[in-house]
């Protein structure tokens, strides 16, 4: 392994609700990643398929290429001796595996980046991106604006034909203005 210091491993996380710049942020990192010449890897999930299938992309329509991988397992395919870094986009869509992944890199010496929903559209915690909050040595947590008051958003609303989603709605349902709001915690509404 290229990065001899384990001690410098460690598990950076950035959340917030939809429309903070999570993705903007991580795409920040990136290339400061590149400035700095670093060794580095960036993945998202398959499952998120809005604007491209092969690269993050921010609303704002910034980019960099990324590996689609469906499992967390597939990260370590892509992952060699000479890496340094990983930047992982959309971590609430990964599956549970995801976290013994991140922990090994992080522990094997890597900067792990991770970008993500810290709360679904309940206003209930991702359990991932909760438990890699608690597992994290930075964590950068975005707000946006509130669609409808304008103030600190930290909440996603996810609306259906205009209307708040239910209580009993699925938690995942990729989409993006279409679908939803950032609402702040007093103009936030789930039907019941």
């Amino acid at each position: 392994m290229r990065n001899e210091d384990k001690s410098r491993g460690s598990i950076e996380v950035i959340c917030g609700p939809m429309f903070a710049g999570k993705s903007e942020e991580l795409l920040r990192r990136v290339n400061r990643l590149i400035y700095a010449k670093k060794n580095f890897v960036v993945f998202k999930p398959a499952l998120d398929d809005r604007y491209s299938i092969n690269e993050i992309v921010s609303h704002s329509k910034r980019s960099y290429k990324a590996f689609n991988v469906t499992k967390s397992s597939e990260i370590m395919r892509h992952v060699s001796a000479k890496t340094e870094a990983i930047c992982i986009d959309e971590i609430q869509f990964f599956d549970e595996g995801v976290i013994d992944v991140i922990e090994e890199l992080a522990d094997r010496g890597l900067r792990v980046i991770v970008a993500g929903l810290d709360l679904d559209f309940k206003g209930e915690p991702f359990d991932i991106t909760a438990k890699l909050l608690a597992r994290a040595e930075e964590v950068t947590k975005l707000t946006a604006i509130c669609m409808v008051c304008g103030k600190e958003a930290t909440r996603t609303q996810r609306l259906i034909n205009g209307e708040p989603a239910s209580i009993d709605d699925p938690v995942v349902l990729v989409g993006a203005s279409e679908s939803y709001e950032a609402r702040c915690r007093h103009c936030h509404v789930v039907k019941k």
